[in-house]
């Protein structure tokens, strides 16, 4: 059965990367971005790839009016939503993150999209969801394993980046709470995350997985059905990470 999606920050990278396997499956997908111009030449890519059921929605995660807009948008178009796709992230990795010398500001930046946007976004799209029709809405919270405290705790944990490793914590955290909310009316809510991959939020960093591959790790958790897990937190081989 096609389903409607909409997975934010997806003009580039692993977003791209999922719109386009989600399309070739036949669904209904959304490039959410928040520049028209790159999200319409994203649109335009994957069209001229042969997928036709690809479309663009203008999505800021940083502005309310926008993240509105794109339910209104979604809902005139298709009465419903599907799946939603939390992928729009940021890192800062270029700034300072060490716990002692950290500027305040630059948690509150990445927290403002990586906690705060997405907890608005799944707010604002909770009443299109419960509209879905093939059996069990489902929000996918894209993270990271380094937003597991009991990995950041161990004796050999490398890579603590204050900012970004604890807006990703806070959203998983949200994400527990949310799908316990939500379980009894059969939402299906996980954090997953692709693993190392290599791209613009880490610099294109030498060793990390292609895009597609870190996509083909969401894959799955994009398109549970009724009988799908809910409220759990997944690694890059499918197994459950410990919070």
């Amino acid at each position: 059965m096609s389903k409607v999606i909409l997975v934010t920050g997806a003009n580039a990278g692993i977003g791209f990367e999922l719109v386009q396997l989600l399309a070739e499956k036949g669904h209904v997908v959304y490039v959410g971005a928040r520049n028209p111009v790159s999200g319409k030449e994203a649109v335009e890519k994957l069209t001229a790839n042969g997928l036709k059921n690809v479309k663009f929605v203008e999505i800021d995660v940083n502005k309310t009016s926008t993240i509105t807009a794109a339910s209104k948008s979604i809902e005139s178009a298709e009465g419903k939503l599907d799946v939603l796709v939390n992928n729009a992230g940021i890192a800062n990795f270029q700034k300072d993150q060490n716990a002692l010398t950290i500027d305040v500001s630059t948690i509150r930046e990445t927290m403002e999209t990586n906690l705060y946007g997405l907890i608005e976004t799944s707010k604002t799209f909770v009443p299109l969801l419960r509209k879905s029709t093939t059996g069990a809405p489902v929000i996918l919270n894209v993270s990271t394993d380094m937003a597991s405290n009991w990995l950041q705790s161990q004796p050999n944990s490398v890579l603590h980046v204050v900012a970004y490793n604890t807006s990703k914590a806070a959203a998983n955290s949200y994400t527990i709470a949310l799908a316990n909310e939500l379980k009894k009316e059969g939402f299906k809510i996980n954090a997953v995350t692709p693993g190392f991959t290599s791209t613009k939020l880490n610099g294109f960093r030498d060793g990390g997985k292609s895009t597609r591959d870190g996509a083909l790790a969401l894959l799955p958790w994009a398109l549970l059905d009724k009988e799908g897990g809910t409220g759990l937190f997944i690694d890059e081989h499918q197994k459950e990470l410990k919070w």
